[in-house]
């Protein structure tokens, strides 16, 4: 009898905790909210956050200010609306252009000199410049030799420095496209403020850098 009472009380409690299980399991699926499912509970939200400095540099690519100066100096500084440094890349690389052109018209008519007095080219006397002519006829030829290695070093140098000056366009727009995605609005600002420093144990004046709000 002891046993049977024992087991019907461990059944009735079985029974009670079984239904309380039921209870609290319906309760919760119908509390669930509207909008999520099973799906969507065990799948994460991806929330995307938009960020300010990424829209602006889609809005003014430092890409395309960087190509649009590798294929036409100034192009870039156009892109970016900097009109004033035109006139600086013009004249930096057609500074440079003209030089590259006066040494290498120099070194074809050193060169040509130097062929008609090292051959004894006297019919072609006539063709060497007025200039050179000197040279020519008082057996300068060691003279004409070097003008004529200046001419050519000074060709090299002034295409260099064409190169350099048309790379630091590309460089400078570049530079420019992204200054303008910095964050110069309303939540930066640099204040000096009274107070107290625990470092120094001291009052004095702050300089306080805050940004965002």
């Amino acid at each position: 009898m002891y046993f049977l009472k024992n087991k019907k009380r461990i059944v009735s409690q079985i029974i009670l905790i079984s239904l309380l299980f039921c209870s609290i399991i319906n309760f919760a699926q119908n509390n669930e909210p509207a909008h999520l499912s099973k799906d969507s509970v065990n799948t994460p939200v991806i929330v995307k956050k938009t960020n300010r400095y990424d829209s602006a540099m889609q809005a003014h690519s430092p890409r395309k200010a960087a190509i649009k100066s590798a294929l036409l100096p100034g192009l870039g500084q156009i892109y970016n609306k900097k009109y004033w440094k035109l006139p600086l890349v013009y004249g930096a690389l057609g500074t440079c252009g003209g030089i590259f052109a006066y040494n290498i018209k120099w070194y074809k008519k050193t060169r040509f000199a130097y062929t008609v007095l090292y051959n004894k080219d006297t019919g072609s006397f006539s063709k060497v410049d007025p200039k050179l002519r000197f040279l020519v006829e008082n057996n300068r030829l060691d003279d004409l030799r070097y003008y004529r290695n200046s001419y050519r070093r000074d060709v090299d140098y002034s295409a260099l420095f064409f190169l350099i000056f048309w790379g630091l366009n590309v460089v400078d727009a570049t530079v420019d496209a992204h200054l303008k995605s910095f964050d110069v609005s309303s939540d930066l600002s640099l204040q000096i403020k009274p107070g107290y420093s625990e470092l120094a144990n001291t009052g004095g004046l702050s300089l306080v850098l805050k940004i965002g709000k």
